[in-house]
Formats: C-alpha cells, structure tokens, sequence
C-alpha cells in the first residue's frame, strides 16, 4: 500500500495521483508559479509501474496531449520544453525514490545557515538549514538540502567535492536528512538520472530502494 505521506505529495505536487494506467497529462497551476528555488518547473511526471503522471500549466495543457497522443518518454522529452514555451530549457529521466525507513548509518553533518562559509552555491538556493560536513580546518567536503515541495514530500539533495568522495559521506548526509524529513511528517524523495550510477548507490545505501518508478520534468539550464 502507498504510504499516505507519499499520495498526498503526488497529488499535490502534480496536481492529480493516480490517474489509471498509461500516461495522463494533467493540470497544474503550480508548474506555473516558482518552486522551492524560486524557480519555475514548467513540466514534473512522477511514472509508477502501472501508471504516469505529467503536470503541466493549465494553458499547455492541450498542446502536451496532442505531444504526448501515445508516444514513448524516449520520443516525447526532446520536444517537451519547446511544447511547455521554454525552447532552450533542459530535460531530466531519471530514478523516483523514496523511504520511510532510512538506513540506521551515523549522523555526520551539522546543519546550519546556507549562508555559511565556504558553501557552494548550488547549497545556496535553499532558504532553511542544510546539512553540512566539514574537515578539522572547516573546509567544506559535503552537503545536503532539502527542498520542501510541500507539506507532505521533501526531495533531498546531496553533493560531496571530489577529494572527499568514497568516504561514505553522501549516503550518511542522505540518511541524517531523511530522519529529519520524517521527523517534520513528510516523506524524504531522491531523484537521479539514470546514468548517475554513484548517486544511485547513495540512495541505495541511504535506504531509498529502487521500486521501478521514474521522473521526467523541464528544469532550467
């Protein structure tokens, strides 16, 4: 069954959960006003094994059906951000994660302020605590935020910089992150692409399994 926090983040999130089996376009004003970044997602599918979801602005409704009139993802996002107005803007495929039982890995972050020394700017974005790991100088070596798309789901990001990778770090940040998440009543998500193999072994280590979902979306570049 479902986890409840789950259903209520898909179906605020996009706008409609579930909607069938195959591919249903349907509306949401939220793809038209800025997300957790104060940017815009223009296009978010979350596809489960029996059934797809893509949540578009209520005036390209129209446009993504006669896009989508079933074609397969391979053929549909290539022509998804012109089909949104957005021309020039990006794709993402990838992997839908999410866990209710993080594995049992040691914290190993602190969170403080985003604006704090010697963070990268994509840890920046966020407008509340993230979660950092620094060396015994104060060095900046890894980091997770997380961006709370609503009340009920909160998507984790996390990075580390080259020298400090292969420490285990990034699979505890996302471990640590996630227990907060479920502290706070939502449910901790992971997306990555497909072709990201080391982001795919942190989610799995961090307790967010492959269930077979996926998400496709229109980000900017």
């Amino acid at each position: 069954m479902l986890d409840r926090r789950l259903f209520l983040h898909l179906a605020t999130w996009l706008g409609q959960w579930p909607a069938g089996p195959g591919l249903h376009v349907v509306r949401s004003h939220r793809r038209a006003r800025p997300a957790w970044d104060g940017r815009l997602r223009p296009a978010i599918a979350v596809a489960a094994p029996d059934c797809a979801v893509l949540s578009v602005p209520p005036d390209r409704v129209a446009a993504v059906r006669a896009l989508v009139d079933g074609r397969r993802w391979e053929k549909i996002l290539p022509e998804l951000p012109a089909t949104v107005g957005l021309p020039d803007w990006t794709t993402h495929a990838g992997a839908f994660r999410w866990s209710v039982a993080p594995a049992p890995l040691p914290d190993v972050g602190v969170w403080t302020a985003p604006t704090g020394p010697g963070l990268p700017p994509w840890l920046r974005l966020f407008d509340r605590e993230v979660l950092v790991v620094r060396d015994a100088n104060g060095k900046y070596l890894a980091g997770a935020g997380i961006k709370r798309h609503d009340a009920h789901g909160h998507e984790l990001a996390v990075g580390t910089v080259p020298a400090a990778r292969g420490r285990g770090l990034a699979r505890r940040l996302a471990a640590q992150a996630a227990r907060r998440v479920l502290d706070e009543g939502a449910v901790p998500t992971y997306l990555h692409n497909f072709d990201n193999a080391a982001s795919a072994r942190v989610a799995e280590a961090a307790g967010f399994p492959d269930r077979g979902w996926t998400s496709y979306g229109v980000f900017p570049r």
